[in-house]
């Protein structure tokens, strides 16, 4: 668990954030400028903030109060930026061993062994990081903050300088990562991203924590969509595959019933989290007959928003923790009769659940 509070001023703006971040990837979500990276080097001991206490592990690392200010060498804390910053001169496993350097020899964490087979970087030993892509840099990079036996690993956009294909060839690493149970410090102004990789996500907005809490309850908040964006706004909802069926589509289970995918892990049993945007749900009070769409999943109005484009954002609850956020018109709204406690069925497009919007895990 990482406990956080800070207090920072600079012209013009002001830092004021407490929360709590367990085991898991927490996302610090917000637009440039919000107080993300302020955020990330207060906790790794870069910067010093003007009130502040840091808690990991049980460990104080600062509190300004008690003038408690542990350097950051000695906060076990590691630190993955935008660029990899490996080390020319020594190869793969060179880079790996130096963060390894820096471990106290009872600390717990992954061995080398274990590193190098979750990043998939065995292959990649020998060679040195002028002859790596963006996206091994980046794993390696990854598993040198790993070889430190960090409490914390703090990500600053590690694949904001990766073009399309290297962001999904590191994905499932991050994954993997995720489901170690290492607590992890991701910023992200990606809503694809958080909504693939966040078990925990803290909303930012000028210095200000605008909402915090599970990755399934603040993405599915029609009160949060003009943080998101209407493009970008949608929900995320747990599923387990059941398996490939006849014709090539893969079911997979949810709360509200089966899904059908055109791509997914195709082993029964996999878990997978399925990131749906509002903007492909379709709403219906009686469930509706002679669609070509297969996915339609029962569920209940929980809550409405309204803009002022004329959009209304629908809260669809579909079981415990599980909800769908719809993105239609006020007129909509009206002429179906929806309000929180109506019953309504969710249409939602096979083809619109795409493989970048489906991760493995939990």
């Amino acid at each position: 668990m990482l406990k956080v509070a800070l207090t920072q001023t600079f012209p013009g703006f002001s830092l004021d954030i407490a929360f709590e971040a367990p085991a898991g990837v927490t996302a610090l979500f917000g637009a440039s400028g919000a107080g993300k990276t302020t955020v990330v080097n207060a906790v790794s001991g870069l910067a010093r903030p003007d009130r502040g206490r840091v808690v990991a592990g049980g460990a104080v690392l600062l509190d300004t109060a008690a003038g408690v200010c542990v350097p950051p060498h000695r906060r076990r804390i590691g630190y993955v930026f935008q660029e990899a910053r490996l080390f020319p001169h020594l190869d793969v496993r060179a880079n790996l061993m130096f963060g390894a350097r820096y471990a106290p020899r009872d600390a717990t964490g992954p061995d080398f062994a274990k590193v190098v087979e979750m990043l998939g970087i065995g292959a990649l030993l020998g060679r040195r990081p002028a002859t790596l892509s963006g996206g091994e840099k980046a794993r390696v990079a990854i598993g040198r903050a790993l070889m430190s036996r960090s409490r914390v690993l703090l990500m600053d956009e590690p694949l904001a300088a990766l073009d399309a294909p290297r962001r999904a060839e590191i994905l499932p690493f991050l994954e993997r990562l995720r489901d170690t149970g290492l607590p992890v410090l991701y910023i992200s102004h990606s809503v694809a991203e958080v909504a693939r990789l966040a078990d925990t996500i803290i909303c930012l907005e000028r210095g200000q924590m605008r909402a915090a809490g599970p990755a399934a309850t603040v993405l599915a908040d029609p009160g949060l969509a003009d943080l998101f964006g209407a493009a970008e706004a949608g929900a995320v909802i747990g599923a387990r595959i059941a398996g490939p069926e006849a014709d090539g589509l893969i079911r997979a289970d949810t709360a509200a019933g089966p899904l059908w995918l055109t791509e997914a892990p195709a082993t029964p049993g996999t878990a997978v989290r399925l990131r749906v945007h509002a903007s492909d749900v379709i709403l219906s009070r009686e469930r509706p007959a002679g669609l070509s769409a297969l996915n339609i999943l029962p569920g209940t109005i929980q809550r409405i928003e309204e803009d002022a484009q004329g959009r209304a954002w629908v809260q669809v609850a579909l079981g415990p923790g599980e909800a769908l956020l719809a993105r239609i018109t006020r007129r909509s709204v009206g002429a179906l009769g929806l309000a929180p406690g109506v019953a309504c069925h969710a249409v939602l497009k096979s083809v619109a659940l795409a493989r970048e919007d489906l991760g493995e895990g939990r």
